[in-house]
């Protein structure tokens, strides 16, 4: 059933873009990133303390807190890719404030995810200097990886011409 499914998906993709590898490798990406977060968050949410001593309280429990660097990664991904890359160039012919709202977005954008990179690095500092603040650091690099690449691939004209003007 999930190699059909993967199948599907895949001609589906590879119908709609040029760019299927890359778009199928942003794809793991940005689920690998999730999946480590989730398995960390999991992994935490069944900690108990030592079986010798029950009194000492659970080594780690993954609170809000340690979500919203990954959150903001995310609004941050997703803000970049929703912008049109011809608004940002000049190159359409509307509004003439359309191309500063889209630069706008874009700092936004960025920014969200800045501040989801520097926030999973201060708790990995501040908080959990264990597999839990790693995993999230993990996390906020795949996903501005990701979202830079799919940047760039959805800016080249062909499938060999990769440039990383605005």
């Amino acid at each position: 059933m999930t190699a059909i499914c993967y199948s599907v998906f895949a001609e589906e993709i590879s119908m709609k873009h040029s760019h299927s590898n890359i778009d199928l490798g942003l794809l793991y990406s940005f689920a690998l990133a999730n999946w480590t977060f989730f398995d960390a968050a999991i992994l935490s949410a069944h900690a108990h303390p030592p079986y010798e001593d029950p009194q000492i309280p659970p080594p780690v429990h993954v609170q809000f807190v340690d979500w919203v660097p990954g959150i903001c990664s995310l609004l941050g991904m997703l803000i970049i890719n929703l912008i049109d890359k011809d608004r940002i160039r000049g190159d359409d012919y509307g509004d003439p404030t359309a191309v500063w709202r889209a630069r706008l977005f874009l700092f936004i954008g960025f920014a969200f995810m800045a501040g989801g990179l520097a926030g999973s690095v201060s708790l990995l500092v501040l908080k959990y200097y264990t597999y839990y603040g790693y995993v999230n650091v993990s996390q906020n690099v795949a996903l501005m990886l990701s979202a830079v690449v799919l940047w760039i691939a959805q800016s080249a004209q062909t499938e060999y011409d990769y440039s990383l003007t605005l």
